[in-house]
């Protein structure tokens, strides 16, 4: 017998705010199916208020209530029987976040859950992650937000250590990231990836994704430093206008994208990674996870 669970998440981050909404299909002796049923994502960089004057604007407060009172729609009419609603941070760093979240429980009618970044990291690592990681191996997971950066290192299977700094891609085209974080990062992970004679990296965050997909692979095909490498430089040749009109980037991403590719290169500049796997993975589909298996 096959019985269908309907989930959602909702991941309030600091370029954008995301819907999706899963179906959990239960089978008898076979491990549960997560099927992406819809994905709406809404382009509110709320990170430009909270990093750079500390609270989120009256606009932008407006925007999120119809965005929520729509993704509350939006799951009534998929007859959804159970979400999750995380901030992250941008969230965390306003100071009226606190306001913002009661009017939203009041206009709204969604409750939403501030967390920090180890609590992100650990929901994203929930995922599918264990498909991927290969026991004799030892991984550097990298998930690029708009306000921070989580690495988690991986070996044998098992989670070594985890660290969130705060240079996010919002945060960098702000110019707000000081040379002392870059610092701080290259000396955890070199300290950190030291021992190991081979390290893979693997990237989460939609800049990642819009990387992978224009390079044309499959799925579950690595791409290159040089390959990364090589992105950068043609990205930084190109203008804003040009990255939206020939690439066909979104006008919120063809900014970010380049300081995206940035922390990737040198997360595997300094663990040594020449590869970095790319699975379809972020913190909404993390969130689904960790629900459906009682972890939050």
């Amino acid at each position: 017998m096959i019985k269908i669970k309907k989930y959602a998440a909702i991941d309030i981050g600091s370029n954008a705010m995301r819907l999706l909404i899963s179906n959990v299909v239960e089978q008898e002796g076979k491990e549960p199916q997560f099927n992406k049923s819809s994905l709406v994502r809404v382009p509110i960089r709320l990170g430009q208020d909270a990093f750079t004057v500390g609270e989120i604007s009256a606009e932008n407060i407006d925007r999120m209530v119809d965005a929520m009172k729509a993704f509350n729609l939006l799951m009534k009419v998929h007859k959804v029987e159970r979400y999750m609603a995380f901030a992250t941070s941008a969230m965390r760093e306003a100071y009226n976040a606190k306001e913002v979240v009661e009017l939203i429980k009041k206009k709204a009618d969604i409750k939403i859950e501030i967390i920090d970044g180890k609590k992100e990291a650990a929901i994203i690592a929930s995922t599918d992650l264990h498909h991927l990681l290969r026991t004799d191996q030892t991984y550097l997971f990298v998930d690029v937000g708009g306000g921070s950066t989580e690495f988690t290192l991986f070996s044998d299977g098992k989670m070594i250590t985890s660290r969130s700094f705060k240079a996010g891609t919002v945060r960098l085209l702000n110019n707000m990231v000081h040379d002392v974080v870059w610092d701080e990062i290259e000396k955890w992970i070199k300290t950190n990836t030291k021992d190991y004679e081979e390290v893979t990296l693997i990237g989460s965050g939609g800049n990642i994704n819009k990387l992978f997909k224009m390079s044309g692979k499959q799925q579950e095909k690595p791409l290159s430093y040089i390959y990364i490498n090589s992105q950068y430089a043609f990205l930084n040749s190109l203008t804003y206008e040009q990255r939206i009109a020939e690439l066909g980037l979104n006008s919120d991403r063809a900014d970010v994208i380049i300081h995206a590719t940035r922390i990737y290169l040198n997360a595997m500049k300094w663990s040594g990674a020449r590869q970095i796997y790319v699975p379809k993975i972020g913190l909404s589909d993390g969130i689904v996870k960790a629900m459906y298996y009682g972890k939050i």
